[in-house]
């Protein structure tokens, strides 16, 4: 067992491949690596490994993708005029504050779980936003957040060590326990290929607006929080948009599985 290493394993989870002996464990082993067991359909799997069993399971995910994408082109809502007028007039606003706000085809998870919208009244965009604390492999959804809110202030319920909050304070204490100048803020730069993933490091000081500016949007923001001191290995862009002088080994990283989902949603 990898959870207790005392008693012989019995299962071993589909998601991450860790063996447990008991169900204890099975649910020991979920908490500490945020992981739903369930196992992942779309995993690389080398030629070398493929098997027939391989070959049903991408054939039945083929199946479901088709399934998903005939229940979404037969929903009468999201088809609707008044549904494609908001969703014209959300990217044009976004165009009017210089950013390119792209838009996936319905029955995609991000489009579905978006809320963003823009008041007419304020002319202010609520924005859909995602949290992603890769050293402590945990992500938070916030909806309705002010463009005009500076990302310290987003952040402070979650990594100030006065005003977050308990729960959240202890799963995060890594960033908790660190100095605020420690604590850096990358979006992921859309449009390039996989194999040459880049981040733009943000200014917490500023206001969510004024850091999407002239940024590509796919449905919503998400954010990554890592600390300076913590090796990882997201390459961030120098501040005049160059490459930065970097090992091509840092390429692959630990904390690259935390945006699978990401880059498959927005592919």
């Amino acid at each position: 067992c990898e959870t207790c290493n005392k008693e012989e394993a019995k299962y071993r989870c589909p998601r991450c491949m860790k063996y447990s002996c008991s169900l204890l464990c099975v649910k020991k082993h979920k908490l500490a690596l945020s992981c739903n067991g369930v196992r992942d359909k779309t995993a690389f799997v080398s030629v070398n490994e493929f098997t027939d069993l391989n070959l049903l399971s991408d054939y039945r995910f083929l199946e479901d993708v088709s399934r998903t994408a005939d229940a979404a082109a037969r929903h009468c809502i999201v088809h609707s005029p008044a549904a494609k007028r908001l969703l014209q007039c959300l990217r044009n606003k976004a165009r009017g504050c210089n950013i390119e706000l792209k838009t996936l085809p319905v029955g995609f998870t991000k489009r579905r779980e978006n809320s963003t919208t823009f008041n007419s009244t304020e002319n202010k965009f609520y924005w859909h936003l995602k949290l992603v604390f890769p050293h402590c492999h945990a992500e938070y959804t916030l909806k309705r957040v002010p463009d005009d809110k500076t990302l310290a202030d987003i952040l402070k319920p979650y990594i100030d060590p006065v005003e977050s909050d308990p729960v959240v304070c202890q799963r995060l204490k890594i960033y908790t326990g660190s100095p605020q100048s420690d604590v850096q803020i990358l979006m992921k730069i859309e449009n390039r290929s996989r194999n040459s993933v880049r981040y733009n490091e943000l200014d917490a000081s500023r206001s969510l607006l004024d850091n999407l500016k002239g940024k590509v949007i796919i449905e919503y923001p998400t954010l990554f929080v890592v600390l300076k001191t913590l090796k990882n290995d997201m390459v961030v862009l120098g501040k005049d948009g160059s490459e930065p002088v970097e090992n091509s080994d840092s390429e692959s990283s630990s904390l690259s599985s935390m945006e699978e989902g990401e880059i498959r949603d927005s592919s």
